[in-house]
């Protein structure tokens, strides 16, 4: 029996070998062969994807990011499936929804290079990573006409050639509603004011966060930049407290100063940063001494 099992290892070791000609493989270079042409294969089904930045307005945006959000895929997906399957002479034909308005900008905080940390005011945008060879003002389109098919107001119709398609007959009208009973007294707030109070409390809200967005990056660039060598000598330390040279301030000057500076750069605080924190507390220590 043990020499049986012998025997038994020995043939699969023989089948499984890369280099046994019995599996049928043939020789390394055909291997290699094969391997270079699918690989061609595997380059030609997934071509290189182009980025495409789409300025447009924001509600657009915003309508779009929901739409995709809702169907599980990312915006280039949709742009996608208008462009596949809708002839594009109707794609050119549909309006164009065209950039922002001038007011209508989005702030974002650079997070790299020379301007790191500080506001930058831009168009609204989408990014679309897709096939290259399609225009922005197409792939607008393209998503223009996503939303509208989403929201009913425009239907695809599939037709065979040389067929006539009947328009389907209006829908009847909707019958009145039935008058309120007579007894019915009219709410304290009709609902035309509920919504209206609700829009101008969204409207504050927003304008409000848009304050806070804007008060952070004023923070961000009235901040001091700290020292790359340190608070080595009182002027240093004069400069993080934002005294002006040569200034002679007192202790109560400079506890006040410290006070003020830590309550916004603190770890803990909302606009806080370790490192200015780190250099406010260097530079209380050399003008202790």
């Amino acid at each position: 029996m043990h020499l049986i099992n012998g025997q038994h290892w020995q043939l699969t070791e023989l089948i499984v070998s890369p280099y046994s000609f019995r599996v049928g493989e043939g020789t390394r270079s055909d291997r290699r062969i094969r391997a270079m042409k699918d690989h061609s294969a595997t380059a030609a089904a997934n071509p290189v994807k182009h980025s495409y930045t789409i300025p447009c307005a924001s509600a657009f945006r915003d309508a779009v990011d929901k739409l995709a959000l809702r169907r599980r895929v990312n915006v280039g997906d949709i742009a996608r499936s208008v462009l596949l399957v809708v002839p594009p002479e109707t794609i050119a034909a549909y309006p164009d929804p065209g950039e922002p308005e001038p007011e209508d900008r989005e702030t974002v905080i650079l997070k790299s290079g020379p301007a790191e940390g500080r506001p930058w005011r831009r168009k609204p945008r989408l990014q679309v990573r897709m096939a290259p060879g399609y225009s922005v003002e197409a792939i607008r389109r393209a998503l223009a006409m996503a939303l509208a098919l989403a929201q009913g107001d425009v239907r695809l119709r599939v037709e065979r050639p040389g067929e006539e398609v009947t328009a389907a007959p209006p829908p009847p009208p909707p019958p009145p509603p039935p008058p309120p009973p007579p007894s019915q007294a009219e709410p304290a707030f009709p609902k035309v004011e509920r919504r209206r109070g609700v829009r101008e409390q969204a409207t504050a809200i927003a304008s409000a966060n848009e304050e806070i967005e804007r008060l952070r990056a004023i923070i961000n660039v009235l901040s001091f930049e700290p020292l790359p060598g340190g608070v080595m000598t009182r002027a240093d330390a004069l400069h993080i407290l934002g005294f002006p040279p040569g200034a002679t301030p007192d202790r109560r000057m400079v506890r006040a100063k410290f006070r003020m500076l830590a309550t916004i750069h603190h770890p803990d605080s909302n606009h806080g940063n370790h490192h200015r924190m780190s250099q406010l507390n260097q530079a209380m220590e050399v003008l202790a001494d």
